[in-house]
């Protein structure tokens, strides 16, 4: 990352200790959590802040733009390992017929405003809720620009229908979030994105935390050490060179 990003506007964090709660400026290497998982609160989503977070296997889980951002590492995790993936038989028949075409980094800020817009399972009276805040797409799409956050996008007819984003870390890929205005599209988008990532040398898929979904393709719970052990093996490795300027082909069982 360069250096102009490191430290511009960066806010303080409140983070758990072993001795109260410490006003820090950036992550520690070692983390207290509380039962849920929450290892900070407070700060903002300036590139700096986002890589740091990841690299220490910490992600942002705001509630509303009104309220701090809450930082999490929770225990166990929900990790997809290349060994574990399965492709459900329907959905291999689908990608077998299906139109869609599979793009990277071609449209991350529309991904991510899409993700916001999907209502999610604790909104009380049907309306949109999101965990995904304005400031938190400009954050990301920074890091974005910066070659670290990355979008896989599902395409038909020249209409962006579905996709994924999420943070790269090394040759762990930090998922964050999914959409579908089609049928499957979200679901070829990860397929074809975990097959790819599979033979280009990456460890792991995070998927924070459990969704029957994603239970479905293989993913299972980690306890935090293991999954931080992980983390910190490969963080520093690169998968296969130039695997994020690679076009990503739908996966195809024949």
């Amino acid at each position: 990352m360069p250096a102009s990003a490191l430290h511009h506007g960066v806010k303080p964090l409140i983070c758990f200790s072993p001795f109260g709660r410490l006003r820090l400026p950036d992550f520690p290497e070692a983390l207290c959590h509380t039962r849920h998982g929450m290892v900070a609160f407070g700060g903002d989503y300036e590139p700096v802040r986002l890589f740091n977070a990841y690299r220490r296997g910490i992600f942002p889980w705001p509630r509303s733009p009104q309220e701090p951002v809450y930082w999490f590492c929770p225990s166990p995790r929900f990790v997809l390992l290349p060994e574990a993936l399965h492709i459900p038989k329907s959905l291999r028949r689908v990608m077998r017929q299906t139109r869609y075409e599979i793009r990277i980094d071609t449209a991350f800020r529309a991904v991510m405003t899409h993700c916001a817009q999907v209502n999610r399972p604790d909104c009380l009276d049907g309306s949109i809720c999101s965990w995904i805040t304005p400031d938190m797409i400009e954050g990301y799409v920074r890091l974005h620009e910066l070659g670290h956050a990355h979008s896989v996008e599902t395409w038909l007819d020249g209409e962006l229908i579905g996709g994924l984003y999420g943070v790269s870390v090394g040759r762990v890929f930090c998922g964050e979030s999914m959409f579908a205005l089609k049928p499957d599209a979200s679901k070829v988008a990860f397929a074809s994105f975990a097959m790819s990532a599979k033979a280009a040398g990456f460890v792991a898929i995070d998927c924070q935390a459990y969704t029957e979904h994603l239970a479905r393709f293989g993913a299972q719970h980690m306890p935090r050490k293991a999954y931080l052990k992980l983390l910190m093996e490969n963080r520093d490795l690169s998968p296969m060179a130039n695997f994020w300027q690679t076009p990503i082909p739908v996966f195809r069982d024949t």
